[in-house]
Protein backbone atom coordinates (compact mmCIF):
# COMPACT_ATOMS: atom_id res chain seq x y z
CA UNK A 1 0.00 0.00 0.00
CA UNK A 2 2.87 2.31 0.66
CA UNK A 3 4.59 1.60 -2.13
CA UNK A 4 1.35 2.25 -4.25
CA UNK A 5 1.16 5.66 -2.79
CA UNK A 6 4.76 6.48 -3.01
CA UNK A 7 5.24 5.78 -7.19
CA UNK A 8 1.34 7.43 -7.40
CA UNK A 9 2.76 10.27 -6.10
CA UNK A 10 5.52 10.54 -8.72
CA UNK A 11 2.76 11.02 -11.64
CA UNK A 12 1.16 13.67 -9.39
CA UNK A 13 4.97 15.64 -9.21
CA UNK A 14 5.66 15.24 -12.96
CA UNK A 15 2.11 16.80 -13.95
CA UNK A 16 2.91 19.95 -11.60
CA UNK A 17 5.70 20.52 -13.43
CA UNK A 18 4.37 19.79 -16.54
CA UNK A 19 1.41 22.18 -15.83
CA UNK A 20 3.64 25.03 -14.57
CA UNK A 21 5.78 24.91 -17.53
CA UNK A 22 2.24 26.23 -19.34
CA UNK A 23 2.60 22.83 -21.74
CA UNK A 24 -0.93 21.44 -21.22
CA UNK A 25 -2.23 24.94 -22.19
CA UNK A 26 -4.20 24.82 -25.33
CA UNK A 27 -2.62 26.47 -28.80
CA UNK A 28 -5.45 27.34 -31.25
CA UNK A 29 -3.71 29.25 -33.30
CA UNK A 30 -1.47 26.29 -34.23
CA UNK A 31 -4.52 24.23 -34.44
CA UNK A 32 -5.88 27.39 -36.77
CA UNK A 33 -3.06 27.28 -39.17
CA UNK A 34 -2.05 23.17 -38.79
CA UNK A 35 -5.77 22.10 -40.16
CA UNK A 36 -6.19 25.35 -42.60
CA UNK A 37 -2.87 24.17 -43.98
CA UNK A 38 -3.74 20.65 -44.20
CA UNK A 39 -7.21 21.43 -45.76
CA UNK A 40 -5.87 23.66 -47.99
CA UNK A 41 -3.11 21.41 -49.18
CA UNK A 42 -6.05 18.25 -49.29
CA UNK A 43 -8.47 20.45 -51.34
CA UNK A 44 -5.61 22.02 -53.95
CA UNK A 45 -4.50 17.69 -54.27
CA UNK A 46 -8.26 16.83 -56.11
CA UNK A 47 -8.34 20.18 -57.90
CA UNK A 48 -5.02 18.70 -59.27
CA UNK A 49 -6.30 15.45 -59.76
CA UNK A 50 -9.49 17.17 -61.69
CA UNK A 51 -7.04 19.43 -63.64
CA UNK A 52 -4.70 16.97 -64.83
CA UNK A 53 -7.39 14.61 -66.08
CA UNK A 54 -6.89 11.10 -67.55
CA UNK A 55 -3.52 10.82 -67.46
CA UNK A 56 -0.74 8.38 -65.53
CA UNK A 57 0.38 11.44 -63.84
CA UNK A 58 -2.11 11.13 -61.78
CA UNK A 59 0.18 8.28 -59.44
CA UNK A 60 1.72 11.30 -58.25
CA UNK A 61 -1.39 12.89 -56.97
CA UNK A 62 -2.14 9.49 -55.20
CA UNK A 63 1.45 9.67 -53.79
CA UNK A 64 0.41 13.24 -52.57
CA UNK A 65 -3.02 12.30 -51.24
CA UNK A 66 -1.04 9.35 -49.11
CA UNK A 67 0.60 11.26 -47.21
CA UNK A 68 -2.59 14.14 -46.79
CA UNK A 69 -4.79 11.42 -45.98
CA UNK A 70 -2.24 10.27 -42.84
CA UNK A 71 -2.17 13.90 -41.46
CA UNK A 72 -5.81 14.10 -41.48
CA UNK A 73 -6.12 10.88 -39.81
CA UNK A 74 -3.41 12.68 -37.36
CA UNK A 75 -5.22 16.01 -36.75
CA UNK A 76 -8.48 13.54 -36.03
CA UNK A 77 -6.20 11.54 -33.56
CA UNK A 78 -5.23 15.27 -31.99
CA UNK A 79 -9.13 15.77 -31.71
CA UNK A 80 -10.40 12.46 -30.69
CA UNK A 81 -7.88 13.72 -27.25
CA UNK A 82 -9.00 17.05 -27.05
CA UNK A 83 -5.71 18.54 -27.77
CA UNK A 84 -8.14 21.20 -30.21
CA UNK A 85 -11.15 21.82 -28.45
CA UNK A 86 -11.71 21.21 -24.35
CA UNK A 87 -15.02 19.71 -24.84
CA UNK A 88 -16.60 16.59 -26.18
CA UNK A 89 -19.18 18.07 -28.71
CA UNK A 90 -16.93 20.12 -30.93
CA UNK A 91 -14.22 17.27 -30.69
CA UNK A 92 -16.37 15.03 -31.87
CA UNK A 93 -17.73 16.85 -34.80
CA UNK A 94 -14.55 18.18 -36.32
CA UNK A 95 -13.12 14.34 -35.26
CA UNK A 96 -15.88 12.86 -37.75
CA UNK A 97 -15.44 15.65 -40.45
CA UNK A 98 -11.74 14.53 -40.79
CA UNK A 99 -12.00 11.22 -40.09
CA UNK A 100 -15.25 9.72 -41.35
CA UNK A 101 -15.77 11.97 -44.06
CA UNK A 102 -12.19 13.02 -44.63
CA UNK A 103 -10.40 9.63 -45.07
CA UNK A 104 -13.42 6.99 -44.77
CA UNK A 105 -11.95 5.59 -41.07
CA UNK A 106 -14.61 5.47 -38.38
CA UNK A 107 -13.84 7.96 -35.34
CA UNK A 108 -16.08 6.28 -33.32
CA UNK A 109 -14.29 2.77 -33.75
CA UNK A 110 -11.59 4.09 -33.75
CA UNK A 111 -12.04 6.47 -30.85
CA UNK A 112 -12.62 3.34 -28.36
CA UNK A 113 -10.21 1.09 -29.72
CA UNK A 114 -7.50 3.94 -29.17
CA UNK A 115 -8.98 5.05 -25.63
CA UNK A 116 -8.48 1.07 -24.55
CA UNK A 117 -4.82 1.53 -26.01
CA UNK A 118 -4.03 3.88 -23.89
CA UNK A 119 -5.57 2.42 -20.90
CA UNK A 120 -3.49 -0.64 -20.95
CA UNK A 121 -0.55 0.21 -23.75
CA UNK A 122 1.58 -3.53 -24.89
CA UNK A 123 -0.93 -5.18 -22.59
CA UNK A 124 -1.82 -8.25 -23.84
CA UNK A 125 -5.20 -8.85 -22.86
CA UNK A 126 -6.47 -5.02 -22.26
CA UNK A 127 -4.37 -3.64 -25.49
CA UNK A 128 -6.65 -3.83 -28.71
CA UNK A 129 -3.17 -3.13 -30.63
CA UNK A 130 -1.77 -6.31 -29.48
CA UNK A 131 -4.27 -8.82 -30.32
CA UNK A 132 -3.09 -11.58 -32.14
CA UNK A 133 -5.62 -11.48 -34.70
CA UNK A 134 -2.79 -11.41 -37.73
CA UNK A 135 0.98 -11.21 -36.00
CA UNK A 136 1.44 -12.55 -32.50
CA UNK A 137 3.53 -9.99 -30.20
CA UNK A 138 4.86 -12.37 -28.02
CA UNK A 139 6.51 -15.54 -27.60
CA UNK A 140 3.27 -16.66 -24.97
CA UNK A 141 0.57 -15.41 -28.09
CA UNK A 142 2.97 -17.52 -30.94
CA UNK A 143 2.86 -20.73 -28.85
CA UNK A 144 -1.31 -20.31 -28.78
CA UNK A 145 -1.66 -19.12 -32.44
CA UNK A 146 -3.81 -20.86 -34.68
CA UNK A 147 -5.10 -20.41 -38.40
CA UNK A 148 -3.44 -17.08 -40.12
CA UNK A 149 -1.25 -15.41 -37.22
CA UNK A 150 0.43 -19.03 -37.13
CA UNK A 151 0.80 -19.19 -41.15
CA UNK A 152 2.34 -15.63 -40.78
CA UNK A 153 4.00 -15.78 -37.69
CA UNK A 154 6.76 -17.59 -38.88
CA UNK A 155 8.23 -15.00 -40.55
CA UNK A 156 6.15 -11.55 -39.81
CA UNK A 157 9.15 -9.57 -39.27
CA UNK A 158 9.57 -9.85 -43.12
CA UNK A 159 5.86 -9.59 -43.83
CA UNK A 160 5.19 -6.56 -41.69
CA UNK A 161 5.90 -3.66 -44.14
CA UNK A 162 4.35 -5.46 -47.00
CA UNK A 163 1.66 -6.16 -44.83
CA UNK A 164 1.03 -2.45 -44.10
CA UNK A 165 0.26 -1.82 -47.57
CA UNK A 166 -3.00 -3.54 -46.89
CA UNK A 167 -3.35 -1.55 -43.80
CA UNK A 168 -6.06 1.58 -45.37
CA UNK A 169 -8.09 -1.31 -46.43
CA UNK A 170 -8.16 -2.69 -43.05
CA UNK A 171 -8.86 1.05 -41.56
CA UNK A 172 -12.19 1.61 -43.84
CA UNK A 173 -13.18 -2.22 -43.25
CA UNK A 174 -13.65 -2.12 -39.38
CA UNK A 175 -14.97 1.36 -39.81
CA UNK A 176 -17.95 0.14 -41.88
CA UNK A 177 -17.65 -2.93 -39.50
CA UNK A 178 -18.18 -0.99 -36.54
CA UNK A 179 -21.21 1.05 -38.01
CA UNK A 180 -22.74 -1.99 -39.28
CA UNK A 181 -23.84 -2.95 -36.12
CA UNK A 182 -24.90 -1.53 -32.54
CA UNK A 183 -21.93 -0.11 -30.26
CA UNK A 184 -20.56 3.24 -31.24
CA UNK A 185 -22.14 6.91 -30.63
CA UNK A 186 -24.04 7.86 -33.69
CA UNK A 187 -23.97 5.43 -35.60
CA UNK A 188 -26.55 6.44 -38.33
CA UNK A 189 -24.28 9.80 -38.61
CA UNK A 190 -21.14 8.21 -38.65
CA UNK A 191 -22.28 5.36 -41.30
CA UNK A 192 -23.78 8.45 -43.76
CA UNK A 193 -20.69 9.94 -43.43
CA UNK A 194 -18.28 7.12 -44.46
CA UNK A 195 -20.96 6.73 -47.49
CA UNK A 196 -20.45 10.27 -48.78
CA UNK A 197 -16.79 9.82 -48.72
CA UNK A 198 -16.68 6.69 -50.44
CA UNK A 199 -19.31 7.88 -53.09
CA UNK A 200 -17.09 11.11 -53.43
CA UNK A 201 -14.17 9.07 -53.79
CA UNK A 202 -15.15 6.83 -56.51
CA UNK A 203 -17.14 9.07 -58.43
CA UNK A 204 -13.71 10.96 -58.65
CA UNK A 205 -11.85 8.77 -59.78
CA UNK A 206 -14.82 6.57 -62.32
CA UNK A 207 -15.56 10.18 -63.85
CA UNK A 208 -11.72 11.42 -64.23
CA UNK A 209 -9.54 8.21 -65.11
CA UNK A 210 -10.23 5.36 -67.22
CA UNK A 211 -10.81 2.18 -65.31
CA UNK A 212 -7.58 0.64 -65.63
CA UNK A 213 -5.61 4.50 -64.38
CA UNK A 214 -8.38 4.42 -61.72
CA UNK A 215 -8.34 0.91 -60.44
CA UNK A 216 -4.01 1.49 -60.17
CA UNK A 217 -4.72 4.91 -58.51
CA UNK A 218 -6.34 3.36 -55.89
CA UNK A 219 -3.84 0.59 -55.38
CA UNK A 220 -1.08 2.62 -54.85
CA UNK A 221 -3.03 5.39 -53.12
CA UNK A 222 -4.11 3.13 -50.20
CA UNK A 223 -1.22 0.88 -50.11
CA UNK A 224 1.25 4.42 -49.52
CA UNK A 225 -1.58 5.26 -47.32
CA UNK A 226 -1.43 2.07 -44.85
CA UNK A 227 2.44 2.00 -44.98
CA UNK A 228 2.37 5.70 -43.90
CA UNK A 229 -0.16 4.97 -40.99
CA UNK A 230 1.87 1.97 -39.76
CA UNK A 231 5.18 3.93 -40.10
CA UNK A 232 3.57 6.21 -37.74
CA UNK A 233 2.67 3.70 -35.36
CA UNK A 234 4.83 1.09 -35.26
CA UNK A 235 8.11 2.99 -33.72
CA UNK A 236 6.12 3.81 -30.23
CA UNK A 237 5.62 0.83 -28.51
CA UNK A 238 6.62 -2.58 -30.60
CA UNK A 239 9.78 -3.71 -29.49
CA UNK A 240 9.11 -2.49 -26.25
CA UNK A 241 7.66 -4.93 -23.15
CA UNK A 242 4.31 -6.97 -23.20
CA UNK A 243 2.56 -6.92 -20.44
CA UNK A 244 0.06 -10.06 -18.78
CA UNK A 245 -1.96 -10.21 -15.98
CA UNK A 246 -2.45 -7.61 -13.53
CA UNK A 247 0.90 -5.78 -14.13
CA UNK A 248 1.41 -4.35 -10.59
CA UNK A 249 2.59 -1.31 -12.11
CA UNK A 250 1.83 2.89 -11.14
CA UNK A 251 0.30 4.85 -14.14
CA UNK A 252 3.70 6.43 -14.89
CA UNK A 253 5.81 3.36 -15.09
CA UNK A 254 2.98 1.73 -17.13
CA UNK A 255 3.14 4.76 -19.95
CA UNK A 256 6.74 5.16 -19.88
CA UNK A 257 8.22 1.35 -19.92
CA UNK A 258 5.82 0.44 -22.46
CA UNK A 259 6.54 3.53 -24.64
CA UNK A 260 9.72 4.59 -27.04
CA UNK A 261 10.04 7.79 -28.40
CA UNK A 262 11.85 8.58 -31.36
CA UNK A 263 14.69 11.30 -32.59
CA UNK A 264 15.10 12.96 -35.42
CA UNK A 265 14.01 16.78 -35.93
CA UNK A 266 11.37 19.03 -37.61
CA UNK A 267 10.50 16.41 -40.21
CA UNK A 268 10.37 13.51 -38.40
CA UNK A 269 7.85 15.54 -35.94
CA UNK A 270 5.63 16.57 -38.85
CA UNK A 271 5.89 13.28 -40.72
CA UNK A 272 5.01 11.31 -37.01
CA UNK A 273 2.11 14.04 -36.06
CA UNK A 274 4.37 14.69 -32.73
CA UNK A 275 3.95 10.77 -31.90
CA UNK A 276 7.33 10.42 -31.50
CA UNK A 277 7.34 11.56 -28.83
CA UNK A 278 5.20 8.62 -27.77
CA UNK A 279 6.32 8.90 -23.32
CA UNK A 280 5.04 12.09 -23.26
CA UNK A 281 1.79 11.52 -25.25
CA UNK A 282 1.11 8.40 -23.30
CA UNK A 283 1.65 10.52 -20.05
CA UNK A 284 -0.68 13.54 -21.13
CA UNK A 285 -2.77 12.25 -23.95
CA UNK A 286 -4.43 16.10 -23.83
CA UNK A 287 -1.06 18.10 -24.77
CA UNK A 288 -1.49 19.96 -27.56
CA UNK A 289 1.09 18.14 -29.95
CA UNK A 290 3.47 20.93 -30.30
CA UNK A 291 4.26 21.33 -26.65
CA UNK A 292 5.21 17.53 -26.77
CA UNK A 293 8.75 18.69 -27.94
CA UNK A 294 9.23 21.02 -25.20
CA UNK A 295 7.32 18.45 -22.14
CA UNK A 296 10.68 15.51 -23.09
CA UNK A 297 13.41 17.17 -21.21
CA UNK A 298 11.17 17.71 -18.47
CA UNK A 299 9.86 14.35 -18.53
CA UNK A 300 13.16 12.78 -19.00
CA UNK A 301 15.03 14.92 -16.25
CA UNK A 302 12.36 13.35 -14.43
CA UNK A 303 12.15 10.04 -15.14
CA UNK A 304 16.17 9.73 -14.51
CA UNK A 305 15.38 11.45 -11.11
CA UNK A 306 13.07 8.57 -10.22
CA UNK A 307 15.21 5.78 -11.46
CA UNK A 308 12.42 4.99 -14.30
CA UNK A 309 14.43 3.99 -17.58
CA UNK A 310 13.40 6.20 -20.83
CA UNK A 311 13.61 4.88 -23.89
CA UNK A 312 14.92 6.97 -26.95
CA UNK A 313 16.14 5.99 -31.02
CA UNK A 314 16.61 7.28 -34.21
CA UNK A 315 14.08 6.13 -36.44
CA UNK A 316 15.18 3.46 -38.36
CA UNK A 317 16.46 1.91 -35.40
CA UNK A 318 13.19 2.02 -33.81
CA UNK A 319 12.30 0.13 -37.07
CA UNK A 320 14.65 -2.50 -36.60
CA UNK A 321 13.74 -3.08 -32.80
CA UNK A 322 10.33 -3.25 -34.22
CA UNK A 323 11.40 -5.80 -36.62
CA UNK A 324 13.45 -8.10 -34.12
CA UNK A 325 10.71 -8.32 -31.12
CA UNK A 326 8.19 -9.79 -34.43
CA UNK A 327 10.88 -12.42 -35.04
CA UNK A 328 11.57 -13.01 -31.83
CA UNK A 329 8.49 -13.49 -30.71
CA UNK A 330 7.92 -15.63 -33.67
CA UNK A 331 10.19 -17.96 -32.70
CA UNK A 332 8.09 -20.65 -30.91
CA UNK A 333 6.34 -21.04 -34.28
CA UNK A 334 9.79 -22.29 -36.34
CA UNK A 335 10.65 -23.82 -33.73
CA UNK A 336 8.04 -26.18 -33.58
CA UNK A 337 7.75 -26.49 -36.94
CA UNK A 338 11.19 -28.03 -37.25
CA UNK A 339 11.27 -30.24 -34.17
CA UNK A 340 8.22 -32.78 -32.89
CA UNK A 341 9.58 -32.42 -29.55
CA UNK A 342 9.13 -28.30 -29.57
CA UNK A 343 5.48 -29.10 -30.92
CA UNK A 344 4.45 -31.24 -28.50
CA UNK A 345 5.95 -28.53 -26.11
CA UNK A 346 4.15 -25.30 -28.16
CA UNK A 347 0.97 -27.01 -28.08
CA UNK A 348 1.13 -28.05 -24.37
Amino acid sequence: MTANLRTGSDFARLSRRVSEAGLLDRRPGYYVFRIGLVATLFVSGWVAFFAIGDSWWQLGIAVFQAVMFGQIALLSHDLAHRQVFRTRRPSEIAGRIAGNLGVGMSYGWWMDKHTRHHANPNHEALDPDVDPDILVWSKEQARASKGLPRFIGRYQAFLFFPLLTLEGLNLHFSGIRAVSKPGIRRRGLEAALLLTHFALYFSALLVVLSPGKALVFFIVHKALWGVYMGSIFAPNHKGMPILSGDAELDFLRKQVLTSRNVRGGRIVDVALGGLNYQIEHHLFPSMPSPHLRRARPIVQGYCAEIGVPYHETGLVESYRLALRSLHEAGEPIRLSEGSPAETATGRR
